[in-house]
């Protein structure tokens, strides 16, 4: 009998909550202001890259006022090394002074509050939600949207947003804070884009790319059943916040 989607959702649960049951953002922040800076940052670029440029930007600009206080062209030499400078720079500009003209310079909990603000959209507000303040929401970027694919939690998603009602739908509310992190780092050290590393993978029994991918290999050269095991120790060693 075909695995349903309920199925594959409460097997991958389960799976994560054993074998990951510690799952956190890796971008280094100390506040949500710090955060905040850095989710923008982070749009097409690495969290490492973010993580080498923050310290010097935030030993610059401590507090959103301080940040609202400089034109984009006094931020724009922290952030040169980050993908898209310029408009980054004209965002946090623009993203600190809404801060602290309507907010009192303090990052808005709400996630449609914080859509309002420059830079910031919804997979950004929803990431700064879940992170900061432990919102139950599900932001989807390239690693979610393909790791969902892959599995089989997402059928026929065409957009991040289908995606994100998806996997709202099928996983437990009180895990979704949780199963941002554990989607996104199997994306990055395990599911990864060109070459899924399918032999380190626990999740093979509920997924339907490995099912698709077993019944088209050719007889006798059939991929080895991979262990119950997970690249955690990476996403374990991976920087936590500080």
């Amino acid at each position: 009998m075909p695995m349903t989607t309920r199925q594959r959702f409460r097997g991958i649960t389960d799976w994560f909550q054993q074998n990951m049951p510690v799952a956190e953002s890796e971008l280094q922040y100390q506040n949500p202001y710090q955060l905040l800076v850095s989710v923008i940052l982070s749009a097409q670029c690495t969290d490492k890259r973010v993580n080498m440029t923050t310290p010097a930007l935030f030993d610059r600009f401590p507090t959103p006022q301080a940040m609202a206080d400089a034109d984009p062209e006094e931020i724009y030499p922290y952030i040169r090394s980050i993908s898209y400078p310029n408009n980054k720079a004209k965002n946090l500009s623009g993203m600190a002074r809404m801060l602290c003209e309507e907010f009192g310079g303090a990052v808005p909990e709400d996630i449609e509050q914080l859509q309002r603000l420059p830079g910031v959209g919804r997979k950004t507000a929803n990431v700064v939600g879940i992170v900061a303040f432990g919102k139950r929401a599900m932001p989807v970027d390239t690693h979610v949207f393909r790791v969902a694919d892959r599995l089989g939690l997402s059928t026929g998603a065409k957009t991040p947003l289908q995606t994100e009602m998806q996997l709202t739908e099928g996983f437990p509310p009180e895990v979704l804070p949780l199963a941002h992190h554990w989607l996104i780092l199997h994306g990055r050290y395990v599911c990864t884009a060109r070459k899924p590393h399918c032999e380190a993978c626990g999740l093979t029994p509920w997924c339907r790319y490995y099912a698709t991918q077993q019944k088209t290999a050719p007889q006798g050269n059939a991929p080895a059943e991979p262990p119950i095991r997970h690249a955690r120790k990476r996403a374990a060693a991976a920087p936590r916040k500080k």
